[in-house]
């Protein structure tokens, strides 16, 4: 408990530098593609799986790295991070997406909050953001469970790169991420009345992988099972994008 104010820490810095990379880079590789779409994409995916890699070695140890609602809940539905602990996690982690967010518009000369008018909403985006999320978590605990935390940074980061391309919605899979960017009217922003049911499908597709992992990994809510590792020593991370 002591910590806690350390660990929260970490998470707001780390989410704000997530942010600042997602959309930073997505209004960079849209000003040098020349209009070329997937040229901007790339550039997006390429910084995004950089960052996640670099700011979850640098803040796993502190805080797991969550930078994501739903990797928290998760966490805390398994056992591993204390409910106690979670709205200080949840807080830290939107204070910083918005902070994140604020840095890259000044950055690029853009106003500090504007709403986006980017429209993502249909069945196919919903469903895509379901699947983002599901995989991110599965791909999470499935490291953890198996014993390969060290790994846990270069699985997340490449999942959410290869999740830019196969979904439709270019894989948000985090509420944070998701209520920051509605505040960008840029390349990654999503219009804010489309944010209500793209946070319902990640929260959706979390649930579900919960379920499937205590299956397919044999995950117990045990002291020896659940909780033997701390959050800092888990390294449970990820945000996405």
């Amino acid at each position: 408990m002591r910590d806690l104010p350390r660990r929260a820490t970490a998470e707001a810095v780390g989410t704000a530098m997530l942010l600042a990379t997602v959309v930073g880079s997505g209004i960079m590789g849209e000003r040098l593609s020349g209009g070329n779409v997937a040229v901007a994409l790339l550039a997006n995916t390429l910084a995004t799986g950089a960052a996640l890699v670099a700011l979850i070695l640098t803040f796993g140890p502190i805080s797991g790295a969550h930078f994501n609602p739903a990797v928290s809940l998760a966490d805390a539905w398994q056992g591993g991070l204390p409910w106690r602990d979670v709205p200080a996690y949840l807080g830290a982690q939107a204070v910083g997406a918005f902070a994140g967010v604020a840095a890259a518009d000044v950055m690029f000369e853009l106003p500090v909050f504007f709403a986006s008018q980017k429209v993502r909403q249909g069945g196919a985006q919903l469903f895509s953001e379901f699947v983002a999320t599901f995989g991110l978590l599965a791909v999470i605990w499935g490291c953890v469970r198996l014993k390969q935390k060290s790994v846990v940074p270069f699985t997340v980061a490449a999942y959410i790169t290869a999740a830019y391309w196969f979904t439709a919605s270019t894989s948000f899979a985090n509420p944070a991420v998701t209520l920051a960017r509605a505040l960008s009217n840029t390349f990654a922003g999503i219009a804010p009345a489309d944010v209500p049911a793209f946070v319902a499908a990640q929260v959706l597709g979390a649930g579900v992988a919960l379920l499937t992992a205590e299956r397919v990994f044999d995950w117990r809510k045990s002291p020896d099972e659940a909780a033997t590792l701390a959050p800092a020593e888990r390294g449970t991370s990820a945000s996405a994008a």
